[in-house]
């Protein structure tokens, strides 16, 4: 059935941002301090350069640029703008800034792809910021210009991949595991230079440090950006977005379970609300509506050599 496809479809890409909860407490607790560059860098070329080795693909043609476009803004921008905000803002705080993607895609959706803004869309919008908002703005919150800028501009740069991601689909013939390859590869090397002259490489790293690298390189990039491109495709943009929200959902969780941090009634009713916002955004399948399987393919008559001499 449609809707079970649906559903496991979305279930399946919402690990994707699952995943990426864990990037705050990572970046805070197990990275090099003051290394946003590097941390987006390592994360992003590594796994890119894995891909690009088992797919064996290279871009062709007008794909080129496209690859390179939105490795750029899903990978090399985003990226570094949301190792910026991780650096100045507490997690929750940082997931609560870049919330806004999904109003974002909404509204890119609507101009590009031609989708229809409805109510319920617009809900879900409102009810996830709102939640992610009882979630992060603890009396501890703090905010900080460089880090709210950072949050903003990276939402909206993921929120443009989406869309366009959505636009362009992908070349025929290509896996999306080569896809994503693609993608990571080009956001790394954007990246590399802009490190080597910005930060340079830390003077010492120890095994701590190389075991966030490696978390954040092979679970958060690898596999997670495996699975949301893969959702991107098969799933509407706006949906894909929403399904973000589980992001600052398990930052909110990691954070009890590991750090100790207390969750209040009103950060448990956030949770609550962003739960509500992905439901609303989840795809529907109008009643009625439910697409018949296409009808099998005319069986072909072996008609024998006998058969048509005699016809003759």
């Amino acid at each position: 059935m449609r809707g079970n496809r649906i559903a496991a479809d979305s279930a399946i890409t919402a690990l994707a941002p699952l995943v990426w909860g864990s990037t705050y407490l990572v970046t805070t607790e197990f990275l090099p301090p003051d290394r946003p560059l590097l941390a987006a860098t390592v994360r992003a070329l590594p796994a890119g350069l894995i891909l690009l080795a088992i797919g064996r693909t290279l871009p062709r043609g007008h794909w080129w640029w496209r690859a390179a476009m939105l490795g750029t803004l899903n990978i090399g921008a985003f990226l570094y703008l949301l190792f910026v905000a991780a650096y100045h803002l507490p997690g929750g705080v940082a997931a609560l800034v870049m919330a806004v993607q999904p109003t974002v895609v909404l509204a890119l959706s609507a101009l590009l792809l031609k989708e229809r803004i409805t109510v319920t869309h617009a809900s879900a919008c409102a009810l996830g910021i709102a939640g992610v908002a009882l979630l992060a703005l603890t009396p501890r919150a703090g905010l900080d210009a460089v880090g709210v800028g950072a949050g903003l501009l990276g939402a909206v740069s993921m929120a443009t991949g989406i869309v366009l991601t959505k636009r362009w689909g992908r070349p025929i013939g290509v896996g999306v595991l080569t896809f994503t390859g693609w993608q990571l590869s080009f956001g790394g090397i954007l990246l590399l230079p802009v490190t080597l002259i910005g930060e340079g490489l830390p003077d010492a790293v120890d095994g701590r440090h190389l075991a966030g690298f490696a978390y954040l390189g092979l679970i958060g990039a690898l596999l997670a950006y495996a699975v949301w491109f893969r959702g991107v495709e098969r799933l509407p943009a706006l949906t894909v977005s929403v399904l973000g929200f589980a992001s600052p959902l398990a930052a909110t969780a990691l954070g009890y379970l590991v750090l100790d941090e207390t969750l209040s009634p009103v950060q448990l009713a956030g949770a609550l609300t962003v739960v509500a916002a992905v439901f609303l955004a989840r795809p529907r399948t109008p009643k009625g509506r439910e697409p018949s399987p296409p009808p099998p393919p005319p069986r072909r008559l072996r008609i024998s050599r006998a058969s048509r001499a005699a016809r003759r």
